[in-house]
């Protein structure tokens, strides 16, 4: 989470977690194949318009505002060559200048792309895959939903349910958990100003999967490469699920586009069992060695239920049972007893204030009337704190709503809103009360992983190598699904893998 005062229209700062859609993909290839193909929506393409360039740049800062802004350097360089390259296959446009591919400094596993040639994938993503076929698949698939305008169906949906936000209208997809505590839980919990709650249907998911791998061969890429990306996240997800507990699965790309592992068989069929082409893993991996992953300090960290800023000098718990989700303007906090998040807003020296302003707002959002009983003064750790509490009856029975503020400077607050179903106890006080300022010497503790290329060594196993992993907990399940690998894989002297170190 960045220190971003405020949030845009009056509405709470976004609950990170990821999300993907895409622009186009590129190569001079044979196309006779594709005309032996069943005819897709390809075939209707609509290039990009003037209006689509329009709402694109209008789009495109408050984007990466939302996903933790542009990485640069070489790891971004190369992304944004294949992601220019495989664009041009989509015909949306031959000109690979029409595209603007954007490295995400985001943590979660996403990739998106927006009408108007701008097409965007996290680090984090990234990391995941493990060829350059694999980044194009991911790259196409987004391209296909663009492509076969996925996205204006999905507008369309969302208009009739009112449920659009100021980029909703330029977005081809989106992510959101489900809290379960109704419409109020279902709108708070927004990605910013993104389109809710609609998932890609079953026939537009196949659609976008079969054009991706339509563009792959355009490329020379290996189609096969669609199955093996889709069985990588299939993968994570489990591995989350597992993290997390299976009932606090965090959302993930697959939160809108179903189940990648449903998926797996029918991408690899389509694709055939002989497909030949490049899968370029050599090329891949020298392109994203090095790459920051998982939390970036600058934004706090989460390790396991714990969130530490470093630069806002602050750290708070987790309760029993929930997990941690860390954003580019909040943290997020989940699990079955309720949800809530962690942000700020705009401070003028009173907590009352402040407090009632985060209850306005969430009302106004909600186009409701919302306001707390009433607040009251205490201080955490030192630090001075108020809080104040609402009680909303929505179509899930009674949801207690809890905003919980902190002053760490005369111009400077924090705070959590919190929802619960109304059971009498409240499952985040322990959570309000672990609230800490850190010294300088922990902060400085606080350190970056990074993306890391080792070559096997003779008598290197899966088990050294996992133990080399920057992680105290399921180290060597990170380390097979980082390599798309299973337990029983084996490794020979001079193959390469990738680690995760500080």
């Amino acid at each position: 989470m960045k220190l971003i005062p405020g949030t845009r229209g009056g509405r709470l700062a976004a609950l990170a977690l990821p999300m993907l859609t895409v622009v186009a993909m590129a190569v001079p290839g044979d196309m006779s194949e594709a005309k032996s193909k069943k005819k897709s929506s390809a075939s209707v393409v609509q290039a990009i318009s003037a209006k689509d360039k329009e709402e694109g740049a209008k789009a495109h800062p408050e984007l990466l505002a939302e996903f933790g802004g542009a990485m640069t350097g070489a790891q971004a360089n190369y992304v944004i060559g294949v992601g220019k390259a495989i664009s041009v296959h989509t015909g949306l446009s031959n000109a690979r200048d029409d595209f603007t591919v954007t490295l995400l400094n985001s943590s979660v596993n996403n990739a998106f792309a927006i009408p108007g040639g701008y097409v965007y994938v996290t680090r984090q993503l990234t990391a995941l895959m493990n060829n350059e076929a694999e980044l194009a698949a991911v790259l196409g698939h987004e391209d296909g939903h663009v492509a076969a305008r996925h996205g204006k169906k999905r507008q369309k949906a969302a208009t009739q349910n009112q449920i659009i936000g100021v980029l909703g209208a330029v977005l081809s997809g989106v992510l959101l958990g489900d809290s379960g505590l109704g419409q109020l839980g279902q709108k708070i919990f927004s990605q910013g100003s993104q389109l809710l709650t609609l998932r890609y249907s079953r026939s537009q998911e196949t659609e976008a999967d079969n054009l991706g791998i339509t563009y792959l061969r355009r490329a020379g890429y290996d189609p096969r490469a669609m199955g093996t990306v889709l069985q990588s996240l299939a993968n994570q997800n489990a591995l989350e699920a597992r993290l997390m507990g299976s009932s606090n699965r965090v959302p993930e790309w697959a939160s809108t586009h179903p189940d990648p592992a449903s998926r797996v068989r029918d991408a690899l069929a389509q694709a055939g069992g002989n497909s030949g082409g490049a899968l370029r893993r050599e090329e891949f991996l020298n392109g994203v060695n090095g790459l920051l992953y998982g939390d970036d300090p600058k934004q706090g960290v989460v390790e396991g239920g714990t969130f530490t800023h470093p630069e806002l000098r602050m750290k708070f718990q987790a309760p029993a049972g929930f997990y941690l989700v860390n954003g580019t303007r909040a943290v997020s906090i989940g699990g079955q007893a309720g949800k809530g998040q962690f942000t700020t807003a705009e401070y003028g020296g009173d907590l009352d204030a402040y407090i009632r302003a985060q209850f306005t707002a969430l009302g106004q959002s909600n186009q409701i009337q919302l306001a707390p009983q009433q607040i009251e003064r205490t201080t955490v750790n030192g630090i001075p704190a108020a809080y104040g509490f609402a009680r909303v009856n929505g179509q899930s029975g009674a949801t207690d709503v809890i905003v919980y503020a902190y002053e760490f400077a005369k111009d400077k607050a924090f705070h959590f809103v919190t929802m619960s179903q109304a059971t009498g106890s409240n499952p985040f006080a322990p959570m309000f009360q672990s609230m800490t300022r850190i010294t300088a010497e922990q902060a400085a503790a606080v350190r970056p992983r990074k993306l890391a290329v080792v070559t096997v060594k003779s008598g290197d196993t899966l088990q050294s190598l996992a133990a080399r992993m920057a992680y105290s907990d399921a180290a060597m399940d990170r380390f097979l699904v980082l390599n798309g690998l299973s337990g029983t894989s084996t490794l020979s002297a001079g193959q390469k893998v990738k680690i995760i170190t500080y």
